[in-house]
């Protein structure tokens, strides 16, 4: 590549159609691929760009066109298999303006490729300073016109001498990015919609013999009743299974929407590119020998996905166990499990493979139904976040089941959960670690870090798969509790006892139990379960019905049915030990809305109804976005961190140390009471540079007034918090480094009694004896002084600070910038215990008051805040207000690496911040879900 080549502004996108093209900067080299795209565009297209015909390009205006220095003068192009098929540009005109022009083949126009083109160039415009984009344009140009004004950017126009100059402010918008999750939104949605709604279906691989992979896939799909043609390719034989066979895609007469590519891993691209030229829309490659197999593997997966996604295809796997989709329209089962549920609410992704053929089962001997099932495999391109946004749309789905073991984009995940979780209940079991086979990276977050980032976003994580089920079938099939009261109705004391117990361990209200006795039958179940929902005092009702001699089963399950029908409360059971959805207790020939799901045991009953109400709870929270922080100067604080870096660029000595930054966790013990560091001391290190997402080069050079262009990220670099953190409202408790006992006395005296004295080493908080609290007289000062000079030795250096108001609840508050997650704030209490315990909670920024307040709760100590264990209550409103000023500060700064605020005391009339801590350092690119749509 060309030196100073841009390779991180290269992304692989979802058009409006759910196709998918490669965007990526022109190059010298494309001057024929220029010239092609050229021909083939049509004389109004022609005019609309250049005002008038131009029936070729001349060599020096193609030379021209492919020639940029990527600063002043930026191409992109949108690509298809290697054909170009789009081009926008923008040439610098003056200080922070640029002119934009774009054209797009007529027949990929209305894909929405110059909307995303959009996108890119003017991330890649704000990132060289430009902050404007002007645009003369024809009156009948309409289209680009739309374009321009559609992007959510604050546009102007106005008409002289014939032609419409537009203006764009870049500056994003609250608009310009609703439109832009808005786009991506329902271009990924129908990028899987016609994967899982196929009109017709390729199976590449068949064998003749029954029992290979593809053999089995279509006699799967015949047996499901595909609502299309299905098309098995066999190089030799006529026919596989009674079926008509092909020799090669390529060889069928009528179009093929999906392909399910099952021959072995080294003919995979070779199929790929014959499925492109067919104009196959999407794959399900079956085959394994890709990542699963050590790095040759791993290759081929990713050759694989860009292969696919440069010609505008989507694939599920490679190594999955396929695709399904129940609707009666499609009736799809390309999969190679011969059991798939029957017609229900729920949508299933699953990453393993070799998991899918038993899960299937378990959810089909429960008899429980599902709208469609993805095992995406090895992941190389569809995740779960893709179908996601299909489920969002999909009216048929109700609920979502997730069984993840790896997770590609982690913030996007968690921002498209908290959206769809308000409409939608989403259960996710997501194993430990990562497979190496997955096209994903190990998250360097603890298990309880991601808990709570699920919680902040509404998922309902749950341990293993029998709680998937058990969760899933309660939220398919009954409505949401209104609160944690629940009645029992049973005719098992015992067994009461038990549903009773466990509502209390699980957090719940239990009333107590309505035995109705061994011998009770449908009347006594009847209007046994219809007191117990008619009260106001109940939201929910466990029944339990296990006869010591066979009963009236069908007969109570009809009362159970009947009763629960004419109330909005959710009931549940344990009928009989049965595990799933009871022939008897189903509104229909097949489970629907309304239909009783039962349990084996009570304990499981409760456990099911203890996610749903906590889901419930937090689904009926307010929603509200972050707040504006009217007196926080983003603008300050970014001149700071880029200034900060630039020097250190002069001076590379500064290498901080001691505190370990992104991809790591925050990490802080120490005693009790006031801070151990001084305030504004910052200290670092880090694990080597690593390049961006998706294997940028380093940059040189810095953008007009910015930081410097991205590079493999930067070394660690020590900042002033004192400083940055005053940007956002937020003040520090002033220190003084002293090197003497006298200086410490007379230091004590400016900032007032009483004082304290500690040792102000970055370790100091690790170890015991290192503070001297209270401190009212200038000898006792002098005393301390050298007590410390005896204990740690005369180079010790120590720090003075003025005792902070008493009394108060320490606390620690930190922000690590996470590869995969972004920005993550940590809170927890600054005490010895809690610290050891690692009793800390977990938010992505930028928090919502909500997300602050949840936060604080969600610690084990949070007691100690309100008043409890004879603490006293402290003003938790304004440590909530400083948890969002160091979210904002994170959020607005992708150079803030780490920051620590240690300790942070809580007082009855606010909060102190005795000492802070912030690295600074140039990030390896975007953040994942940062900057325009691409797939990840």
């Amino acid at each position: 590549m060309e030196a100073q080549y841009p390779a991180h502004w290269e992304a692989d996108v979802v058009l409006a159609d759910g196709g998918t093209a490669h965007v990526r900067p022109i190059r010298p080299a494309d001057a024929d691929r220029l010239r092609a795209f050229y021909s083939r565009l049509s004389e109004e297209s022609i005019y609309f760009r250049f005002f008038g015909p131009r029936p070729r390009l001349s060599d020096r205006e193609v030379r021209w066109f492919t020639n940029v220095d990527y600063v002043e003068r930026v191409a992109l192009i949108a690509t298809i298999g290697a054909e170009m098929v789009a081009v926008i540009r923008y040439d610098r005109t003056g200080p922070g303006e640029a002119e934009v022009a774009f054209l797009v083949e007529d027949a990929h126009q209305g894909r929405g490729v110059a909307s995303v083109l959009l996108e890119h160039l003017a991330a890649t415009a704000r990132e060289r300073g430009i902050e404007r984009f002007v645009a003369d344009v024809l009156p009948a140009n309409m289209k680009m016109m739309g374009v321009l004004r559609q992007a959510g950017y604050t546009a102007e126009s106005r008409f002289a001498d014939g032609v419409v100059r537009m203006t764009l402010d870049l500056t994003p918008t609250e608009t310009s990015t609703e439109v832009t999750l808005a786009r991506e939104h329902r271009a990924e949605a129908r990028s899987i919609a016609r994967l899982l709604a196929p009109g017709s279906v390729a199976v590449i691989g068949v064998s003749r013999e029954p029992g290979g992979v593809g053999q089995t896939v279509l006699r799967n799909l015949l047996a499901a009743d595909f609502a299309g043609p299905v098309y098995p390719v066999h190089r030799e034989a006529r026919a596989v299974a009674g079926v008509r066979a092909y020799p090669s895609v390529g060889a069928i007469d009528d179009d093929v929407d999906l392909a399910v590519v099952a021959v072995p891993a080294g003919s995979v691209l070779d199929v790929v590119e014959e499925c492109a030229q067919k104009g196959v829309h999407g794959l399900v490659v079956v085959s394994s020998g890709f990542g699963e197999t050590g790095e040759e593997g791993r290759a081929r997966q990713d050759e694989l996905a860009r292969i696919a996604r440069a010609h505008g295809l989507r694939v599920v796997g490679p190594n999955c166990l396929g695709i399904a989709n129940t609707a009666p329209s499609v009736k799809l089962n390309a999969t190679l499990a011969a059991t798939v549920p029957c017609r229900g609410a729920v949508g299933f992704f699953s990453q393993s493979g070799a998991l899918g053929t038993a899960l299937l089962q378990r959810v089909a001997q429960r008899g429980m139904g599902i709208s469609s099932f993805v095992s995406a495999g090895n992941r190389a391109d569809v995740s779960g976040n893709d179908l996601l946004q299909y489920w969002e749309e999909d009216g048929a789905t109700e609920v979502i089941l997730l069984y993840l073991e790896s997770l590609g984009n982690p913030r996007k995940f968690t921002r498209l959960a908290r959206r769809i979780s308000r409409s939608k209940p989403i259960v996710v079991v997501k194993s430990g670690g990562t497979p190496s086979g997955h096209s994903a990276r190990e998250l360097g977050l603890p298990d309880s870090a991601i808990s709570s980032l699920f919680e902040q976003a509404g998922l309902i994580r749950v341990d293993d798969l029998i709680q998937l089920f058990d969760v899933g079938q309660l939220l398919a099939y009954q409505p949401l509790p209104a609160g944690p009261r629940v009645a029992v109705v049973t005719n098992s004391d015992a067994l009461g006892l038990l549903a009773a117990d466990a509502c209390v361990a699980a957090g719940l209200s239990p009333r107590a139990p309505v035995n109705l006795g061994a011998g009770a039958g449908p009347s006594a179940f009847g209007k046994g379960l219809a007191g117990e929902l008619a009260s106001p005092e109940v939201d929910a009702a466990v029944v339990i019905y296990m006869p010591p001699i066979p009963g009236d089963a069908a007969g109570v399950a009809a009362e159970l049915l009947r009763v629960s029908q004419s109330v909005l409360k959710p009931v549940l059971a344990t009928f009989q030990g049965h595990l799933g959805m009871h022939p008897h207790l189903q509104t229909g020939p097949v489970p629907e809305r309304g239909s009783i799901p039962s349990y084996a045991a009570p304990e499981e009953a409760v456990r099911a109804l203890a996610q749903a109400v906590r889901y419930a709870r937090w689904r009926a929270e307010p929603t509200a976005p972050p707040p504006e922080l009217e007196d926080a100067d983003t603008a300050r604080a970014r001149n700071l961190a880029s200034e900060t870096l630039a020097a250190a660029l002069v001076d590379e000595s500064r290498e901080p140390a001691g505190v370990p930054l992104a991809g790591g966790t925050p990490e802080t013990a120490g005693s009790s009471g006031q801070a151990t560091a001084p305030a504004g001391a910052s200290t670092g290190s880090s694990d080597p540079g690593e390049p961006g997402d998706d294997g940028s080069p380093a940059r040189e050079g810095a953008g007009r007034g910015r930081a410097p262009y991205f590079a493999a990220a930067g070394p660690p670099v020590e900042a002033d918090a004192t400083e940055l953190l005053a940007c956002y409202g937020i003040a520090v408790w002033p220190a003084h480094v002293v090197g003497s006992a006298d200086e410490a006395a007379r230091a004590a005296e400016r900032l007032g009694w009483p004082v304290v004295l500690k040792v102000a080493g970055p370790d100091a908080s690790r170890r015991a004896g290192t503070v001297r609290l209270g401190l009212p007289t200038a000898d006792a000062v002098r005393h301390a002084y050298g007590e410390f000079s005896q204990q740690f030795g005369e180079g010790t250096e120590l720090a003075v600070q003025r005792m902070a108001p008493q009394p108060a609840v320490p606390t620690v508050v930190s922000v690590v910038e996470d590869p995969a997650f972004g920005p993550v704030v940590s809170f927890g209490l600054g005490e010895v215990t809690a610290r050891l315990l690692e009793d800390r909670g977990f938010r992505l920024a930028p928090l919502t008051r909500e997300d602050a307040a949840g936060l604080v709760r969600s610690v084990r100590a949070a007691p100690l805040l309100f008043g409890e264990y004879g603490y006293p209550p402290v003003a938790v409103d304004a440590l909530e207000d400083l948890l969002v000023r160091v979210s904002r500060l994170a959020h607005d700064l992708p150079e803030l690496a780490r920051l620590d605020l240690d300790q942070v005391l809580v007082g009855e009339d606010g909060v102190t911040v005795l000492g802070a801590r912030a690295v600074l350092r140039t990030p390896a690119g975007p953040r994942l879900d940062g900057g325009p749509r691409r797939l990840s």
